[in-house]
C-alpha cells in the first residue's frame, strides 16, 4: 500500500492556536494585561523557542512567584487542554485511509507531550503508526526517521518504498528538507507564507491539510506498490550538510519544535 507520513504540530493539530488559547487563559488567570497576547506569540516562535525559555521570560517579565516546574507543568496541562484535531482534518485522514493509504505521523518534539496530543486528539485508530525524535533519537530532516516511521506502519523498505510515499508538513527545514533527502514526494503546508528556501522545493503546496490530502489522492502518478529489495543511495539538497543520526535527541534542542514540553 502507498504510505502517506504527516508532521504533528500545525500540520495534523493546530499547535499555535492552542498556544494562544493557553496563553490567553495564563493572561487572564494572572490578571495581566490581555493584548500581551501578542508577546507571547512572539516570544513562542511557533514552538521552536525551548519552553523553559518562554516560560522563564513570562515569570520574569511579570515577576511572578512560581517556580519554572510549576509554570511547565501549568503549561502542559494548559495546552493539551486545548489541542484538537479539527473535523475535517479527520475527514481527510479517513478519505485517504478509504483509498488504500497506509498513515503515518513523523513529529520532532519530546515523547511524551507528542505521544499525550497523539491520544487526547482521537489519532491513535486513524493511523497505522507514529515516530517521535526523542525516543528514535533521529530528527527530520535525518531519512531514518522516515525509515522508521514506514517500518512502524507495516512497510517494508523494499528498493522503491520511497516512490509510494509522501510526506505533508508546514516546516520547510525538517518535513520537506527531510522529505527530498530521504527521496520521498512532499507536500508543504504554506499557511500564506511564501516560499522561502533556495536549496530545494515540495512537490506541490496547499492551504492546509485537507487541500495537502486532495492532492496527494489525485495526483496523476499516484503510487502502486512493486516490491523489490531495498538498495537505494539518498539524495543530498544543495545548501544542506549531510545528516547524521543523533545520539540522543534532547527534549529541548535548539530549532526543535519542542511543543507541550
Amino acid at each position: 500500500m502507498p504510505l502517506l507520513l504527516f508532521d504533528l504540530d500545525n500540520t495534523l493539530l493546530p499547535r499555535d492556536s492552542a498556544f494562544l488559547a493557553w496563553a490567553q487563559d495564563f493572561l487572564e488567570d494572572h490578571q495581566l494585561p490581555a493584548d500581551d497576547l501578542s508577546w507571547f506569540a512572539t516570544i513562542d516562535g511557533g514552538g521552536y523557542v525551548p519552553r523553559s525559555t518562554v516560560l522563564g521570560a513570562a515569570k520574569r517579565r511579570y515577576g511572578l512567584d512560581h517556580s519554572l516546574e510549576f509554570l511547565l507543568a501549568h503549561y502542559r496541562r494548559g495546552i493539551n487542554s486545548h489541542i484538537h484535531c479539527p473535523p475535517s482534518h479527520i475527514a481527510a485522514l479517513r478519505s485517504a485511509r478509504a483509498a488504500g493509504w497506509t498513515l503515518g505521523i513523523v513529529s520532532n518534539g519530546g515523547t511524551r507531550p507528542q505521544l499525550e496530543k497523539i491520544r487526547r486528539t482521537g489519532l491513535v485508530p486513524l493511523v497505522d503508526g507514529w515516530v517521535i525524535s526523542e525516543e528514535a533519537r533521529h530528527l527530520k530532516p535525518d531519512p531514518r526517521i522516515f525509515e522508521i516511521a514506514a517500518q512502524r506502519c507495516g512497510v517494508q523498505l523494499t528498493r522503491d518504498w520511497t516512490s509510494h510515499t509522501w510526506m505533508v508538513g508546514d516546516h520547510a527545514p525538517a518535513d520537506i528538507a527531510g522529505a527530498e533527502l530521504a527521496g520521498l514526494r512532499s507536500v508543504w503546508l504554506h499557511h500564506g507564507r511564501p516560499w522561502a528556501e533556495p536549496g530545494y522545493r515540495p512537490t506541490v503546496s496547499a492551504a492546509g491539510l485537507p487541500e495537502a490530502v486532495g492532492l496527494v489522492l489525485s495526483a496523476r502518478n499516484a503510487p502502486t506498490l512493486r516490491p523489490r529489495s531495498y538498495s537505494a543511495g539518498r539524495p543530498q539538497l544543495a545548501g544542506l550538510a549531510p545528516v547524521t543520526p543523533l545520539a540522543a535527541a534532547p527534549v529541548e534542542a535548539s530549532g526543535v519544535r519542542m511543543t507541550g514540553s
